[in-house]
């Protein structure tokens, strides 16, 4: 091989390396910072529910670290323009404050209030466990915005899928409350 031709294939090598290290940049950031998440408004110290922009993250994650915004917030549009101060809570911990992470925990260790098998193994591309609600309501976690889930989940009890499918089908009568 000649001279010339090495130089292309170290050069091309290069090239690919440099693509492959940029797209497990960018898939990893994407994955990191995708899905609803909760967070609390530095504002007015109340919960909030925030979605960041994970497309724009992965796309400035390429060059190292990822930019960071959000794409949404429940606290907008009347706090739209926000110095988005919150979102230092999601890199010091992105994880932690990711809604499904956060009901994933709550679930851990409980037992399905209908049928007494425990809730704690989540099949998140099929069925989910639902959160039987201080109202005697059965209610998918999905449906429950993310700034009301700490007060949720503190008087919900936990309903495994099965029982949440048969609770959809055939609900059960509300009981009046005893005074």
């Amino acid at each position: 091989m000649s001279t010339l031709g090495v130089l292309i294939a170290v050069a091309v090598t290069l090239v690919l390396v440099a693509l492959g290290i940029a797209a497990k940049r960018i898939s990893a950031a994407w994955i990191e910072f995708r899905g609803q998440r909760l967070v609390t408004c530095p504002e007015d110290s109340r919960p909030a529910g925030v979605v960041v922009d994970a497309n724009h993250a992965a796309l400035t994650a390429w060059r190292g670290s990822p930019d960071v915004r959000l794409a949404g917030c429940s606290h907008w549009p009347e706090r739209a323009g926000c110095g988005q101060v919150c979102l230092a809570q999601i890199e010091a911990a992105p994880h932690d404050c990711l809604v499904s992470s956060i009901l994933v925990k709550w679930h851990d260790g409980k037992c399905c209030v209908r049928c007494g098998r425990p809730v704690d193994e989540f099949y998140w591309a099929g069925g989910q466990p639902a959160l039987l609600l201080s109202s005697g309501a059965v209610q998918e976690w999905s449906e429950i915005p993310a700034e009301r889930l700490p007060e949720t989940l503190e008087a919900a009890r936990p309903v495994c899928f099965d029982c949440y499918l048969r609770e959809v089908e055939r609900p059960r009568p509300v009981r009046a409350a005893v005074s």
